[in-house]
């Protein structure tokens, strides 16, 4: 059975206007979201996954656009939205979204209570005593105890781990479909970290949500996520599901991603990291963005852009490397263990 689409996006370029220039952040991106799932969005800072993801809520910086391509949902095309009054209609309301900064997302003048309801006043149009229950019940999802006293707190009094589960419920609140976190466990601890994806993911199944994830670490996703789609320089390079992109990975910068995990590193030897620097987007991209940073890069990936090429029916990658034509290129060393052995804890 085909699986059913929430929100697809054809041919995506957004572009910025800094300093009288213009910045190509999204380039031609493509992606079908499917209903119930929970898609990750993984790449380098400035790989233009929080751009990409913004552009379903239109929260792109005043000085962005979308220049071409469309973003179909619930039968609309978002991308010709031009009023606030027709993105409220999608933004909470349907997409709601988690910030990696809860105390930027906080209002520190509101009890905790008072900003979950609001969103359940304004979303569930509940009202009074039962807004209030809505609210507690909620509080006790996200793993809030004592909810009728800590909902008359105020934000300077959770810890960042709380104040990350009030801004899940907030998020949660809004009732939406689809859910975007926008690397939700930056700034936790390693064991809060687990406890708010854990989180997520029981909510997920609870309020039957679809996931976008964005994070920089592939290590953080490998358990919450069924399909990840590796971003550079503002295009999908690699999309699969999560055991394909973790075990069969064919572009080489998911090879670097994976190499980067520092549960690949070697005792006693430096860590890998990806050495150079993304390109320039004020500046046309040509070939294979990745291709200045590929050691391995043939010639061809510095002239011509590749296509995608079909790996699987759920995964492909867009590789020269994948032309029958090319020469056969291993992946790197760490890219084969984890391929035979797994990796502890993400396996």
């Amino acid at each position: 059975m085909e699986r059913e689409p929430i929100l697809s996006v054809r041919d995506l370029d957004v572009k910025f206007n800094l300093r009288g220039r213009q910045l190509h952040a999204i380039r031609g991106v493509s992606l079908d979201l499917y209903k119930g799932e929970s898609l990750a969005i993984v790449g380098e800072s400035g790989s233009g996954k929080s751009v990409f993801v913004k552009t379903f809520m239109g929260l792109l910086d005043a000085n962005g656009w979308v220049d071409n391509g469309q973003i179909l949902y619930g039968g609309d095309d978002l991308v010709q939205y031009n009023t606030e009054k027709q993105w409220l209609k999608v933004r909470g309301r349907k997409i709601a979204m988690v910030l990696q900064d809860p105390m930027t997302s906080l209002n520190p003048l509101k009890t905790i209570g008072a900003q979950i309801m609001e969103a359940i006043e304004l979303h569930q149009n509940m009202h009074g005593e039962q807004a209030r229950q809505k609210m507690l019940s909620i509080l006790t999802d996200v793993g809030i105890s004592d909810p009728e006293r800590r909902a008359k707190q105020y934000p300077h009094e959770f810890s960042g781990g709380m104040r990350q589960r009030v801004v899940i419920a907030i998020a949660v609140a809004c009732n939406p479909e689809i859910l975007i976190c926008d690397e939700p466990t930056t700034a936790l601890d390693v064991t809060i970290q687990a406890q708010i994806l854990k989180l997520i993911t029981d909510l997920k199944e609870k309020y039957q949500l679809t996931t976008v994830y964005i994070t920089h670490d592939l290590g953080v996703v490998a358990n919450v996520a069924d399909r990840i789609a590796v971003m550079y320089a503002g295009d999908i390079v690699e999309i699969g599901m999560c055991e394909e992109v973790f075990y069969q990975p064919k572009h080489p910068y998911t090879w670097a991603l994976l190499s980067s995990l520092p549960q690949m590193g070697v005792k006693g030897e430096p860590l890998y990291s990806i050495h150079g620097t993304p390109p320039n987007l004020f500046y046309e991209v040509k070939g294979d963005a990745f291709a200045p940073r590929n050691p391995k890069a043939l010639k061809i990936d510095f002239e011509k852009r590749p296509p995608y090429f079909e790996v699987s029916p759920t995964h492909k990658a867009r590789t020269w490397l994948l032309d029958p034509r090319a020469p056969k290129i291993d992946p790197p060393e760490a890219v084969l263990k984890l391929a035979t052995e797994g990796v502890k804890g993400y396996d």
